[in-house]
């Protein structure tokens, strides 16, 4: 293949644009709002992303590289279709149900992250712990988002995947890094209309390609492959299931989808930005299924690509590419090339400001520095957005295994973060007792259900189970939603065990030792009261949220406003004097 230089030039130009936007939204940042508020402006954007920007940052957060070339492959694989493209409709009842129930109740609070919480009732230690999987998520998943970049660049013009990867991520880091949320917000919207627009302008050339087949007919009949609509094994039934539900509940608790949540300027606007993206979502996968299809309908043996088909080759994960050189005029592949790039960049940012904003904040700041500057926490997030930036991309050009390890870290998120998430909005009288032994049983029955991807054997081998060609065994049983609501109940068990043992002095309070039941005031608790109120959840709309933190750990999580607008009671009242 040779080289083509228009191609390299469509992409520069692409890339120059979204630089442009990056640094004009970090200029229009530094220009609004106090310096006093800096590092809360680079993490929530001052709190006032409106709907049109927030919508499209939202949606431009699930549609990236993974979402689109994910679902195209999925509806081209054979024997799978259409039916096993998962994604469109996970992630949008994800941001439904996460609009209805948690995007409320953390945007009245006026968290910062969704770290918040955690650290507010079950102290730092157990904050620590949760950042682990919620940073492994970030970074893998903007890893393996690289690596398909790279992979796909080199498909359409023939340019060293490593070349194509650094220059990717430099330009998403830098914009990052000067720019915050504000950067990422509006050069979102720059990506989301190179995405929607390049990849429906390719679909009609695509389909009207001599070697390709009426797309209606391969739907449902066997022509050059297995009917592209697909069908789910009755076997398999119960592996679907898990994976759906893996993707609507464990869509819900990262730190990319609550920074929109929280940087909205009211309560109901985070809810509308969610409903928003769900519809985002679901168009936005409309050209990419019928990218997967017109690639099911291809007689490839007719165009320049040949024989064997890209299923043989191995290259079904690179089928949307594939359909761009070869079904497609030069030009138009290079514009959708340009559109699978820009859809890249905008997840991957979004998970590098992710990570930064949660160390910065939940470890540097709450952990550690309580008593840390604003600029100093700036500039830690710079230099964390760079460390990050540089360790994603790095992990994409290095490991061979970055897709296993996404999965085995979303599976995480998942199994650990979203029971502790339900626990600690819904549930009152969890504590960090509960916690942490949910997070060990879940963690547990994760690793010991084996990863493929990894070639990791499983230790427990669930009904159902079967070896793979690696003869590394497959299981089929549901394990990992088991693993999940493991995590929960154990988290509640465990939690009203060990309040019942100190309460009724079974055990002594010196053995309380992380202060979760005795010590309801200790200093790692902060505010612990207002949380566990059941009319929390049914909070009034709050005015916009815009707090100046005090550089006192105690007070850090205090919504003065909150206090101020929900009607006083004898709970509210004691929990503002401590």
């Amino acid at each position: 293949m040779a080289f083509h230089a228009e191609g390299l030039v469509a992409i520069i130009v692409f890339y120059l644009a979204i630089l442009a936007v990056g640094i004009w939204a970090a200029w229009k940042t530094k220009n609004t709002g106090s310096e006093g508020d800096r590092s809360e402006a680079i993490i929530v954007g001052g709190r006032d992303i409106g709907l049109l920007v927030g919508g499209f940052t939202m949606t431009a957060t699930w549609v990236g590289g993974g979402y689109i070339n994910g679902t195209a492959e999925a509806v081209y694989v054979p024997g799978y279709g259409l039916a096993w493209a998962q994604a469109p409709i996970g992630y949008s009842l994800s941001l439904i149900l996460g609009g209805l129930f948690f995007a409320k109740p953390m945007r009245s609070k006026g968290y910062v992250t969704m770290l918040d919480p955690f650290q507010q009732l079950y102290g730092k230690r157990m904050g620590g712990l949760l950042f682990i999987p919620a940073l492994m998520g970030e970074m893998f998943w903007a890893a393996a988002i690289f690596s398909a970049l790279g992979a796909t660049i080199s498909v359409i013009i023939d340019v060293n995947i490593n070349i194509s990867v650094i220059i990717s991520a430099l330009i998403a880091t830098m914009y990052t890094l000067v720019g915050g949320l504000y950067s990422v917000a509006y050069t979102d919207v720059v990506q989301l209309f190179c995405i929607f627009l390049g990849l429906w302008i390719s679909v009609p050339f695509a389909m009207s390609h001599p070697a390709v087949t009426d797309i209606g007919l391969t739907a449902v009949h066997h022509v050059h492959q297995a009917p592209w609509l697909g069908s789910i094994n009755s076997l398999d039934i119960y592996t679907w299931l898990d994976n759906f539900l893996l993707l609507m509940l464990g869509g819900i608790p990262w730190q990319a989808y609550f920074q929109r949540v929280l940087s909205s300027s009211s309560a109901t606007y985070a809810q509308v930005l969610s409903f928003l993206a769900a519809f985002g979502c679901l168009v936005m996968a409309l050209p990419a299924i019928l990218i997967g299809a017109i690639g099911a309908s291809t007689a490839w043996n007719e165009t320049e690509y040949g024989v064997p088909d890209p299923m043989t080759k191995k290259e079904a994960d690179m089928i949307l590419p594939i359909v761009l050189q070869y079904l497609c005029p030069v030009y138009i592949s290079f514009f959708g090339l340009g559109a699978v790039s820009a859809a890249v960049m905008s997840s991957a940012d979004s998970s590098i400001l992710s990570a930064s904003s949660m160390f910065a904040r939940n470890i540097y700041q709450l952990s550690f520095r309580q008593n840390a500057s604003d600029r100093e926490l700036v500039w830690v997030m710079r230099i964390t957005v760079f460390l990050f930036g540089a360790s994603a991309t790095a992990m994409a050009l290095l490991a061979s295994s970055v897709y296993g390890l996404w999965y085995l870290s979303s599976d995480l998120v998942y199994i650990i973060i979203f029971p502790q998430l339900l626990c600690v909005l819904f549930i009152k009288g969890t504590n960090t007792y509960g916690a942490i032994a949910g997070y060990l049983f879940g963690l547990v029955l994760r690793i010991t259900g084996g990863e493929p991807y990894l070639y990791l054997q499983p230790l427990i081998y669930y009904p159902g189970c079967y070896p793979d060609e690696n003869n590394i065994y497959i299981q089929r049983f549901p394990f990992k939603t088991l693993a999940m609501l493991t995590s929960f109940f154990t988290n509640i068990i465990v939690s009203y065990l060990a309040k019942y043992l100190f309460e009724s002095g079974t055990l002594p309070p010196k053995l309380d030792f992380l202060d979760a039941v005795v010590a309801r005031y200790s200093r790692e608790h902060m505010d612990k009261a207002t949380l566990v109120k059941s009319d929390n959840i049914v909070l009034n709309e709050l005015a916009p949220v815009n707090p100046r933190h005090s550089l006192t750990l105690s007070s850090t999580f205090t919504n003065k406003e909150a206090f101020n607008y929900v009607d006083s009671s004898p709970e509210m009242s004691n929990a503002e004097d401590n």
